[in-house]
């Protein structure tokens, strides 16, 4: 069987397309739809988007915004969580947060799904760091792990409970342990 060429896309093309839902991606002229979130993903996604939120947002040192487009170096990603440093935050002609992010975020946080390529969203992230970002988390929580990739170091990989996790300079004043981000996938009655 003899297969056609799938016509590849512009970026510029790709961000006249209507949003789906969930979310598609723009890499290397491919369009790539996220999976749908499932619990666990969605509940440690609000959990971190409330709990950085509640250490930056008060002094306008950041702010993190969960399912951002980022359009930037070519890509157009929507990493899970992505921090802006407050100063970098687009403000519109109105002074509201802009709609159009093009930039990579300060920290980018992928949640891995169970039907997600690990390799494409490494790649997202690694991109992210190639174009300014400080650090990048990738979450597994079926493994109850997370690796962490600080700019110009080795990723390291988190796994025991007590781990105090390491987190960019502009949110120095974050303490979560490997125990507390997981601990949020159980209900507490």
């Amino acid at each position: 069987m003899v297969q056609l060429p799938t016509k590849t896309l512009t970026l510029e093309e790709f961000l006249k397309l209507p949003e789906t839902k969930p979310a598609s991606e723009y890499i290397n002229g491919q369009v790539i739809q996220k999976p749908m979130p499932q619990g666990k993903h969605s509940i440690i996604q609000g959990e971190l988007v409330s709990t950085i939120n509640a250490v930056v947002k008060p002094n306008k040192i950041a702010l993190a915004f969960p399912e951002l487009r980022c359009t930037f170096a070519g890509r157009s990603i929507v990493p899970d969580v992505a921090v802006f440093a407050w100063e970098r935050i687009p403000i519109d002609e109105n002074g509201d947060v802009a709609n159009v992010f093009k930039a990579a975020p300060d920290w980018t946080i992928e949640i891995l799904s169970p039907e997600q390529s690990l390799t494409k969203v490494t790649g997202n992230i690694l991109h992210c760091l190639k174009n300014g970002c400080r650090m990048g988390w990738l979450l597994d929580p079926d493994e109850r792990s997370l690796l962490v990739f600080p700019t110009g170091q080795q990723p390291e990989i988190f796994q025991a409970e007590q781990e105090i996790l390491p987190v960019p300079d502009l949110v120095s004043d974050l303490k979560l342990t490997v125990g507390q981000l997981f601990g949020w996938l159980k209900l507490k009655l």
